[in-house]
């Protein structure tokens, strides 16, 4: 009777633990299955990566692009610079031609004048103002700077300090000099003997043997020599023919 028992009793242990072996076997099954079909079918397990690969891409130098703020405005600023000093370059650069041209068709012109003048030529003044010591040959002038009587070979005509000097006619610089008496002068060919001397000039304009026009300054009104400080700021102005002292203001409109 015992012996039943205990049979039974073992084949009651073996069925539970086939039960249970069945519904762990489910069991897995299912988990496995849901595990595939949250994975798309990629395995469940971690994947390390090739430990050399790694090495390799680690030791491997690498490129950095760094990025510069700007870096577009900034080469567009730069080609633009650029183009604005080439357009400046090429406006001064035809400027600088058409000056040159320019002169050389002032030199030319100023070259191709006739130097004719005559007793019935009449002439600019050289600067407007008031004549404050007259031509005098037949006769003396009190001078009141000397503060004595002499002849005196031109006129002096009064300016301002720093007011333009202009040739009277055409003509060519026969001379340019400096003396005591007048200061700074030069010395006009206006042709046919006729000779203008213009004094009490700084800042010359011109050169020995260039060629000027009427009314092309020669300099500017300078102070006045020691000859003539009571007179005060002036320009001395002699015209002569054929070597001898003339009236300017009879050649004069």
């Amino acid at each position: 009777m015992k012996e039943k028992i205990s049979q039974l009793f073992k084949d009651k242990v073996f069925l539970v633990l086939l039960v249970l072996g069945l519904l762990t076997i489910v069991a897995a099954a299912g988990v496995i299955t849901v595990q595939r079909g949250n994975s798309g079918g990629e395995s469940p397990y971690l994947k390390v990566p090739d430990q050399n690969k790694m090495v390799m891409e680690e030791s491997a130098p690498q490129e950095k692009k760094v990025a510069v703020a700007g870096e577009s405005n900034a080469v567009k600023n730069e080609a633009n610079k650029t183009q604005a000093a080439d357009s400046n370059k090429a406006t001064a650069q035809k400027e600088t031609k058409t000056q040159v041209v320019k002169a050389a068709t002032d030199k030319n012109a100023a070259k191709s004048l006739v130097l004719n003048f005559s007793d019935g030529t009449r002439m600019s003044w050289p600067v407007r103002g008031n004549v404050v010591l007259d031509y005098s040959m037949d006769s003396t002038i009190y001078f009141p700077t000397l503060d004595q009587y002499k002849c005196n070979p031109g006129v002096v005509i009064q300016g301002d300090v720093s007011t333009p000097v202009v040739a009277p006619a055409n003509a060519k610089v026969q001379k340019i000099g400096s003396n005591e008496e007048i200061g700074n002068y030069v010395v006009l060919d206006m042709g046919n003997q006729y000779t203008a001397i213009c004094g009490q000039l700084k800042e010359l304009q011109v050169v020995n043997n260039e060629y000027v026009k009427a009314g092309q300054v020669l300099g500017y009104v300078a102070e006045p020599t020691k000859y003539y400080s009571v007179e005060g700021a002036n320009i001395f102005f002699e015209l002569t023919h054929e070597d001898k002292s003339v009236d300017p203001l009879n050649f004069m409109q």
